[in-house]
């Protein structure tokens, strides 16, 4: 029997509108809501992941039987080791089982805000993984404007 999974990004993307703020109460409330439903996934943290709020949702006197959380957070930054990573390094201070590594895929984006090459970027996206991968973690990995790099850029005159 195949079994679903369902990724929810409430934690972190239900706050990206203006004027909402999630305290930990109302995060491990959502959690909770999710669970309920058996939901099996939640991205738990924001950007960077700020660990004493990781480790109270990820406590286990939070009582979650389907919910596990998901520490968030980006690929290893060009000309930083993996393992010297601020990014990196706080997605294990949550000690989730998993992490949603987000890495840029459009090549406007690499070459532009990261200012590396396309080679360089698989490389710190590959590296990234494998490192968290090591750690144990289960990584999903979040593929960002990834449908930005498939289509060609509209210029207006």
């Amino acid at each position: 029997m195949a079994k679903i999974q369902i990724y929810d990004t409430t934690l972190r993307d239900g706050m990206q509108a203006e004027g909402v703020s999630f305290s930990l109460d109302d995060k491990l409330a959502i959690a909770r809501c999710l669970d309920d439903w058996a939901w099996t996934t939640s991205r738990g943290a924001t950007l960077p992941p700020i660990p004493r709020r990781c480790s109270s949702l990820n406590s286990p006197d939070v009582g979650l039987r389907y919910t596990r959380l998901v520490a968030f957070g980006s690929t290893r930054r060009f000309n930083t080791s993996v393992a010297d990573d601020a990014s990196i390094t706080a997605i294990l201070a949550c000690k989730t089982p998993a992490a949603a590594l987000v890495g840029k895929t459009w090549d406007l984006h690499v070459e532009k805000v990261l200012g590396c090459s396309l080679e360089d970027n698989l490389v710190i996206c590959s590296e990234s993984v494998a490192y968290l991968k090591k750690q144990g973690l289960e990584v999903i990995f979040d593929a960002e404007h990834f449908y930005d790099g498939t289509r060609p850029i509209l210029h207006t005159p």
